[in-house]
């Protein structure tokens, strides 16, 4: 497939998503844009939220990991359900009991002080971070599918992307992702079925044989107890996956945002209970995809080091380059896309609820005219830092794979978040307000100096994603301390 039809497939798409923002954004006011007046139907937010919850790194990285990690993933996917259970019985009734907006909003009411700014700083620390790491790596997919042939710069491409996203999110905002959310998570995973079935159809495998070719394939092996010391260990991802979970959904405000769109508790924990069960499908068929793509590099003889086309860039390679034919390339195109956008649209909405409710307090400082005012300069601030955040990754990041680099930083940036959330829903216990700001900068570093002590030590064991966990121990230890000799609530 050329450049150009690509260019206009992009194109197309977008006119899609802006004639949609047009009829869910006609009421542009700061009640539709945060909380869709908490109309929107369970089951709509559930189905968008998988393509939210999965992304352009899911659509890419997953596959592209099996290579390394073969299906130990899915051990840590086994623990976001049970995450997600979390989520559903403990966080989303204090949420809706308190009448949230943001969910930062609950520490301030907790610990008092500005702790609520302390939550809403490290989540936006944490979410410009993923969101801008997604972006990133669909904008060099792009980049290397398209605007390299036909001489465009990576700037223009992060730029004409970002400028994109803001058009059809800039009225509606949550309200409008709602719509849009489910109509990307719909081409995500018509892209990822047929995908499949035409690689494995040039392959000569149908739906029985592509099922036991992944069956026996050796990088289809799920469940590793055997050496603690592995990153790959059992319990090391299947406790990771539960705190990721509860961490990067339960106290991340684009996640919790759409639920709390939803009318009642009721039925967003349905939301929630169905989220969980179709992740661990729609997972297992990307790790399947990626034991189809290096079946199908064998067999067409490929050496991808050698190539340069391991990792992330096996997938768009088949897929576009190799001469699967035209349907091959139009809906990895439209699914790649679909799953990028379906997470950077609600990163951008969630942030700038966070900055204009917890940071400016405009709900509390100004009138509604002005809040509008505000909410939309604060918009387009962030769409600007984005395009200036992706630039840098362009000349900075060069991971192969990169939803490595998403869950570890999530154990450094979300950690104190879930040490906060933890300590105030499980304890009554009082703590010095002054010392939250140091404790959350205090636990990353602590995390950090821990997580090199097995190598300094000369020791077998390697930390994983459970660095989240550590994280938020320490967090919650610090918090502990903080309290001594203050009488409880």
């Amino acid at each position: 497939m050329s450049a150009p039809v690509i260019l206009l497939i992009i194109v197309l798409y977008f006119l899609m998503l802006i004639v949609i923002s047009h009829f869910t954004g006609k009421e542009d006011t700061n009640e539709v844009f945060f909380r869709a007046k908490r109309q929107a139907p369970w089951y709509l937010v559930a189905f968008g939220m998988i393509g939210a919850s999965l992304s352009g790194i899911t659509f890419i990285s997953v596959p592209g990991w099996v290579r390394e990690k073969q299906f130990s993933y899915l051990q840590m996917v086994l623990g976001f359900f049970v995450g997600y259970l979390i989520i559903a019985h403990v966080l989303l009734p204090v949420y809706y009991k308190m009448n949230l907006t943001s969910i930062y909003s609950y520490l301030g009411k907790r610990f008092g002080g500005n702790t609520h700014k302390v939550g809403a700083i490290l989540f936006l620390i944490a979410r410009v971070a993923g969101a801008s790491l997604r972006l990133f790596l669909v904008a060099g997919v792009l980049q290397l599918l398209i605007f390299d042939e036909l001489g465009v710069p990576f700037w223009v491409t992060v730029s004409v992307t970002i400028a994109l996203i803001w058009v059809y999110t800039a009225k509606g905002g949550i309200k409008t992702i709602i719509v849009t959310d489910t109509l990307q998570t719909a081409f995500m995973l018509i892209a990822l079925v047929i995908s499949m079935y035409l690689i494995a159809k040039q392959m000569g495998y149908g739906p029985k044989g592509l099922v036991e070719m992944v069956r026996h394939s050796d990088y289809s092996k799920i469940f590793f107890f055997e050496d603690y010391n592995d990153p790959r260990y059992f319990w090391k991802q299947f406790l990771a996956g539960i705190f990721i979970a509860v961490a990067m959904t339960g106290l991340d405000q684009g996640m919790m945002q759409k639920n709390l769109t939803v009318k009642t508790l009721k039925d967003s924990q349905k939301n929630m209970f169905w989220l969980s069960v179709a992740l661990i499908f729609v997972n297992l068929l990307f790790l399947s995809l990626g034991v189809l793509l290096l079946a199908f590099a064998a067999f067409k003889g490929w050496d991808i080091t050698a190539m340069q086309i391991e990792g992330d860039k096996l997938f768009p390679y088949v897929a576009v380059k190799d001469g699967l034919g035209f349907a091959a390339a139009l809906f990895f195109i439209l699914g790649l896309i679909a799953a990028a956008y379906s997470s950077a649209d609600s990163s951008m909405t969630a942030i700038t609820t966070s900055i204009s409710i917890d940071l400016l307090e405009i709900e509390k400082r100004f009138s509604p005219e002005k809040q509008k005012y505000i909410r939309k300069l604060v918009h387009i601030g962030i769409s600007l830092f984005f395009i200036l955040i992706l630039i840098a990754y362009g000349m900075l990041i060069k991971d192969k794979s990169i939803i490595n680099s998403i869950f570890t930083f999530a154990g450094y940036t979300y950690g104190p978040l879930l040490g906060l959330f933890t300590f105030g829903i499980a304890t009554n216990r009082k703590v010095r307000t002054s010392w939250i700001p140091f404790i959350v900068i205090l636990s990353p570093v602590l995390t950090y100096v821990i997580s090199k002590i097995p190598a300094y030590m000369g020791w077998k064991y390697q930390f994983s994603f459970e660095l989240l966990l550590v994280n938020a121990a320490i967090t919650f230890v610090l918090l502990w301390i903080s309290g001594m000799n203050l009488k409880e609530k």
